[in-house]
Formats: structure tokens, C-alpha cells, sequence
């Protein structure tokens, strides 16, 4: 019905052009202006604003915002009480998983947490990291860190950092060293606890949960069709993965076949070559927008 709106924020920032992309191939059309905090967006039962990630499980637990994409590390650093929808784990770099991990100079002498009793840290993720050490008895100070986390506990203006990281290459390039792993954080589709609870919110949530895991899904698989001749249809099959079973067809008034298989991209550099050799021909890789059930 036209006069049911979703509200839902589009994660401003590190996370914005991914999720429009993610959206595009999911079925929405988002529009951002530059000068706009609204986008447009190609269904009249949604209205989305843009938020910074780091705001966003505030505001939809607030009740601003029905539902919105974030990372996992800012649920868990306002405490905030929502209903995790889904989580997006995309293989493409701005939507990895990525890990807040504890720090220390390369010649620090700290080996565990427990060594920075009375200590100060640097971090963006204050609650969090407070809660942390407070629940393992550590007494320390947390400090929020505007920016250049690392370049503080390498020249000494703090004993160690709580900072975000895909592969740790980062730190260690700065002559630093991980001590332990806090968490790891995935992005999330979260949403408001009473708008979850709201049927026809919870369907609309729950639609765009599902196309966008589809999307998300088809990201990192292909599709493959070729033609194979029928003593050699065995062959071909025995060399293709796919979801259930290949699918093949009878080529009208011959002795040959179309097979048709949805495979991991990964695969296709050495799997084609193979084909080739069992007998397929005419081999077409094609990309896929989603995968759903």
C-alpha cells in the first residue's frame, strides 16, 4: 500500500557505494545526490536516508530508522537492542568481515591484556573496548581516537589501540603488533525491534533481506552453458558442480545436449579447459544478479 513507508538507512561513508550496488542487483534502484541526504529510490514503500554507519544501530534502535545495513562493531559498541535481520557477508573488499584487534608498539613489552593494567588505550570504539576490559577485571583508560590510531601508539602518546583491520598488513607496516582479537564484525541488515515486530514492516525487512543474501550469493558464482554430444554427456557431468544437478536439455532432432550449470567463478579458469577436453563445445560463462533459495 502507498501509505506504507519503510524508513531505512543507507550506510553513509565506507559502505555507501557497495550497498547501492548491492541494492541495484538486488532490484532497487537507489539514487544518491551529493548534496541530498534522501536518495531516491524506485519503490514508493520505501524512504531511505543516509546515516553514518557508525550512527546507524543508535537510530534504528531509537525508532528513526525502521532498518538499515551497518557493521556489527557499532551494534556492539552502542549495546544497542535490535533485531538482527540478516548478516552480509560479501566477498569484494567494502563489505568483508573485518577484525578489532588490541595493539601495542613492536617492542612493547605486553604479551595480553592483562599486562596494560592501568594503561591507556586509544580507540573509535570506546564503549566497547570499556566493556571489555571491564569484564575481564583489567583497569585501564579509554581515550577516543579522532583519526591516525595507529601513528599514536607508535610514537608513544599511548600504551595500545583498539583498531579495526582486514589482514593486519596495516599494522604491521607500522612497526606494530597485535596482541589479541576482540571480535570479528560483518556487516548486518538490522531493524527496530517494534517495526520487526509490525507485520508489514517485517515483510518488507524480510524482502529485502532475502535479495539482498541472493545477491550476495550470485557475487561470487557464474553460470556456464554449453552443447555436448551424447557420448560424451557423461563425461561433461561428472566435471560440473552446481546447486542441485546440472540441468540438460535435448537438442531438437540431434544427438547432442545443452547443459547448463551454476558454478563458483573461482572454479571457471581450470574447469573450462577440462570441459573442453571431455567433449563440451560452444562453452558461454554469464554472470548472475541473484540467487535465491
Amino acid at each position: 500500500m502507498a501509505d506504507r513507508v519503510l524508513q531505512f538507512g543507507v550506510p553513509k561513508g565506507s559502505l555507501q557505494d557497495a550497498t547501492v550496488e548491492l541494492f541495484r542487483r538486488s532490484g532497487w534502484k537507489i539514487s544518491v545526490d551529493s548534496r541530498s541526504y534522501f536518495p531516491r529510490v524506485d519503490d514508493p514503500n520505501l524512504r531511505c536516508l543516509l546515516v553514518r554507519a557508525q550512527e546507524m544501530a543508535r537510530y534504528v534502535e531509537g525508532g528513526v530508522l525502521d532498518a538499515g545495513i551497518t557493521g556489527r562493531d557499532w551494534v556492539f559498541e552502542y549495546d544497542a537492542q535490535v533485531q538482527v535481520a540478516h548478516e552480509l557477508v560479501y566477498s569484494k573488499a567494502s563489505l568483508r568481515p573485518t577484525r578489532w584487534v588490541l595493539v601495542v608498539a613492536g617492542d612493547s613489552p605486553v604479551k595480553k591484556p592483562e599486562d596494560l593494567h592501568g594503561k591507556r588505550i586509544a580507540t573509535e570504539l570506546v564503549g566497547y573496548t570499556k566493556r571489555w576490559f571491564a569484564e575481564r577485571n583489567i583497569d585501564v583508560q579509554i581515550e577516543f581516537s579522532w583519526g591516525a590510531t595507529e601513528a599514536k601508539v607508535a610514537e608513544g602518546l599511548v600504551d595500545a589501540i583498539v583498531e579495526v583491520t582486514e589482514t593486519g598488513s596495516t599494522i604491521r607496516a607500522h612497526g606494530l603488533r597485535i596482541v589479541c582479537e576482540l571480535f570479528e564484525s560483518v556487516p548486518q541488515l538490522i531493524a527496530n525491534r517494534d517495526a520487526w515486530n509490525t507485520p508489514w514492516k517485517r515483510e518488507k525487512i524480510e524482502q529485502i533481506g532475502l535479495l539482498l543474501q541472493g545477491a550476495l550469493r550470485a557475487e561470487a558464482e557464474v553460470g556456464l552453458k554449453m552443447n555436448v554430444p551424447k557420448a560424451n554427456l557423461q563425461a561433461v557431468i561428472v566435471l560440473l558442480p552446481a546447486i542441485t544437478a546440472p540441468t540438460v536439455s535435448n537438442l531438437y532432432g540431434t544427438e547432442w545436449y545443452a547443459v547448463e550449470s551454476v558454478i563458483a567463478e573461482a572454479t571457471v579458469r581450470d574447469l573450462i579447459p577440462q570441459l573442453l577436453r571431455a567433449g563440451a563445445v560452444g562453452i558461454i560463462e554469464y554472470p548472475l544478479n541473484k540467487i535465491v533459495g
